[in-house]
Parts: C-alpha cells; sequence; structure tokens
C-alpha cells in the first residue's frame, strides 16, 4: 500500500477577532509511509530522555512562551527541547503546509470556515495528481474544533478517494507534535510581518535575525508548494 499519512494541527480560534489572538492558521504535514523516520525519531526519544523528558509530548508554543508546563523550566532546557525538534524535522522527508486567515477582515465564523476550505480546495487541486498515486491517504487531527473537524471531512473527502480520518492523541504520534510546531512558526512569521512578537518570543530565540536565518528559512524548506 502507498499510503500518505497528513497530520493536523491549528492554532487560535472561530471567535470574535481579538488583538491578542488576531489569526487563526491550520497546519498540515505530509509524510510518505515509505520512507523512514525511525532513526531521526530514536534519536529524539533519545535526547528528551537525557534531559529528563522521557515519553514527552512536545508543545511549541507553550516552550517559546515559558507557559503551562515549562513555567518553571530554565530557558536553556525550553531551547533543547525546541532544538530538537528542529533537528528532527531537518532529518526526515516530509512536507508541510500552512493555512490562515486574520479574523479582523471576516465577518463571522461561517465566513471563516468559508474562507480556509476554499485555501485547502485549491491547493488539493493544484496537487490532484500527487495525492491519486497514493492508494490511500489518512488524516490524523485531534479532534480540537467541531469547525475544523467539519472542514476537513468535507474538503477532502469531496475531493479525493480513499480517505480515512483518524482521531490522535497528541502524544502518540511526534509527527502531530511537528504540525503543532510548523503551527506556531507560521503564527510567529505572521508577528514579525506585523512588527507585534512578544517580549517572551524575542527572548526565546534572540534576534529577528537569528530567528529568520536558524529556524524560519530552514523550515521554509519542507514548504509544499
Amino acid at each position: 500500500m502507498h499510503e500518505l499519512s497528513i497530520f493536523i494541527d491549528e492554532s487560535g480560534d472561530f471567535g470574535e477577532y481579538d488583538y491578542h489572538s488576531p489569526y487563526y492558521i491550520i497546519s498540515m504535514v505530509f509524510h510518505n509511509q515509505k520512507n523512514d523516520i525511525s532513526k531521526p525519531l530514536k534519536t529524539l526519544n533519545d535526547n528528551l530522555q537525557n534531559i529528563n523528558y522521557p515519553n514527552h509530548c512536545v508543545h511549541t508554543g507553550p516552550i517559546i512562551r515559558r507557559e503551562n508546563e515549562y513555567e518553571f523550566e530554565s530557558i536553556e532546557n525550553r531551547r533543547r527541547i525546541f532544538n530538537f525538534m528542529i533537528t528532527f524535522i531537518k532529518h526526515i522527508e516530509i512536507r508541510y503546509k500552512c493555512f490562515f486567515i486574520e479574523k479582523k477582515h471576516l465577518e463571522n465564523s461561517v465566513e471563516a470556515v468559508g474562507n480556509l476550505s476554499k485555501q485547502i480546495s485549491v491547493f488539493i487541486r493544484e496537487h490532484y495528481q500527487e495525492f491519486l498515486e497514493y492508494d490511500s491517504i489518512k488524516i490524523y487531527y485531534d479532534n480540537g474544533q467541531v469547525e475544523v473537524s467539519k472542514l476537513l471531512s468535507t474538503v477532502f473527502n469531496a475531493l479525493l478517494p480513499r480517505i480515512i480520518i483518524k482521531k490522535v492523541i497528541p502524544s502518540d504520534y511526534r509527527l502531530f507534535q511537528t504540525a503543532d510546531l510548523f503551527c506556531s512558526m507560521e503564527l510567529i512569521r505572521l508577528k514579525i510581518k506585523n512588527n507585534t512578537v512578544s517580549t517572551s518570543e524575542m527572548e526565546f530565540f534572540g534576534s529577528l535575525r537569528d530567528l529568520k536565518k536558524n529556524y524560519l528559512k530552514p523550515l521554509r524548506k519542507k514548504e509544499w508548494i
């Protein structure tokens, strides 16, 4: 079986526009199952074990902003965890795509969902023949938001055959955590564009130059254009 796995995560919500949450982002990570990731995966897990984070589910946004389970963690260890994920991504054969909306330009959640559906539909049609090469396509999503679950089911099943949608537990799949990282970094990219990067984000990355050179630029090499 020639199988494509798509891991999907999101950032933001479909509520009214708020200055602190102006975007809604959906990220997709595409993995052809014939491409083995076992060695980089073992390296990632070993590295996390070595700093006392065994079997840890990596949450990129909180790592950067020192939130939730990372509230009392040192910046050195947070950077180590983040860089372990970046190294993992560099050494595996995946592609990603991010879709986003800026909520202040939309009237309501219906318009937001419609806009995202159109973006994803256009992307699928642009790469339609490549999608058809697979015997099956499995979509992994944690059902975090009802609107996204409906959107994914509607768009993918309408445009492609042999679609399977599976509910995922984020801690079970490193590639889902990778989708989370791409989502967080797309948000950072948009914040740079609009000059709204936070103090905690700048503290984590050190400088805009380092952020762009060491992280954003290398990650964009994985984008499915």
